[in-house]
């Protein structure tokens, strides 16, 4: 955390389930300031009562600002004097970005092309781009526009020094209890009396929590170079598996699970790292780095020396990591604060 002594971070569309998390573990640091920038401005007030009263020694170091990715403008008045980003700002919802996927566009990918020249332009040191394993071999509108976003972040970073603009992405899956996940509504069926809706029980997805996904962001800032994508390896699941260790958490009979089929634009399984990213990704230990790929445009190059080189590592999905069963899932959402908060343990 020492890097972030009397620094400002913002962090950009900070008002959802990430931005929570990192001020919950950045507030009681040396940090000088976090700025949460949005265009919802009740979540923005509910956030600072909430921290006045949690966390009131610290609270003065929020400081809120209104606006909206897709205004350069706006973009703009949060940036000066900023240290470092976090740009979490995007539309997730699948079904939603696949019935307006202009809206997703907008945001995903002219959002954080505005984020970047607002950033470069202030020289703010570091960028940190959240993406999702929905831009692995994207099949939905939600996860091309991911993807593009990645490859907008990977060009911009080769246009600024890394010395003056470190820009990176992470790419990571479902992230366990987050805002519009899975688990919060299977929990609010439980307890309504109704079914516990599974689109298909072999689907399998990556799971991480919140903390997680702080740690590949963290990551990313302290060993990332600029134009990489960090993955985390993630362990998955399937779905029925997910559905029944819930289901066992809450009293639930597993005969209340009932299946609906699988919505607009998902897949069956998720991949992290493709197979043509494997030919330039480093094993890390627990992550993949995916370095940019930097080669001239000048392609006649490749007519008279080629590149006969190829790393020997191969895709990772959630068909293929480390499969849980459902009493490794319980005891992983136990670890969860949202999960033990509902269950009453805190």
């Amino acid at each position: 955390m020492g890097a972030f002594k009397g620094k400002t971070l913002l962090i950009v569309g900070g008002t959802g389930s990430f931005g929570n998390a990192v001020l919950n573990k950045y507030l009681p640091t040396e940090i000088g300031e976090i700025r949460i920038f949005s265009r919802d401005e009740k979540k923005q007030d509910d956030m600072r009562h909430e921290y006045q009263v949690r966390m009131p020694e610290y609270a003065d170091k929020i400081r809120f600002f209104i606006g909206d990715v897709r205004e350069p403008a706006s973009v703009k008045n949060v940036m000066h004097g900023v240290d470092y980003i976090f740009h979490a700002a995007a539309l997730k919802q699948v079904p939603s970005c696949e019935f307006f996927p202009m809206e997703a566009l907008k945001t995903n990918v002219i959002g954080l092309d505005n984020v970047l020249n607002a950033a470069i332009e202030e020289r703010v040191r570091s960028v940190i781009c959240l993406s999702t394993d929905k831009a692995a071999y994207p099949i939905n509108a939600m996860g091309i526009t991911k993807a593009l976003s990645e490859r907008v972040a990977t060009a911009k970073s080769r246009t600024v020094p890394e010395e003056q603009t470190k820009i990176c992405c992470t790419r990571y899956g479902n992230v366990l209890c987050s805002r519009g996940s899975v688990v919060p509504l299977w929990i609010d069926q439980i307890r309504d009396g109704q079914s516990v809706t599974v689109t298909n029980p072999d689907m399998t997805r990556f799971l991480m929590s919140l903390e997680e996904a702080v740690e590949l962001v963290e990551f990313a800032f302290n060993e990332g170079h600029t134009g990489d994508i960090l993955v985390q390896k993630a362990p998955a699941c399937t779905i029925l598996t997910l559905a029944k260790a819930v289901c066992g958490l809450f009293g639930a009979d597993e005969e209340r699970i009932r299946v609906i089929g699988i919505r607009h634009g998902e897949k069956m399984a998720e991949t992290l790292l493709t197979n043509e990213e494997c030919a330039r990704a480093e094993d890390l230990g627990n992550f993949y780095r995916v370095p940019a790929d930097n080669r001239t445009l000048n392609y006649d190059n490749y007519f008279s020396k080629g590149d006969a080189g190829r790393n020997t590592l191969t895709e990772f999905t959630s068909d293929n990591t480390v499969r849980l069963d459902v009493e490794e899932v319980k005891q992983m959402l136990l670890r969860i604060p949202y999960i033990r908060r509902q269950l009453g343990m805190n």
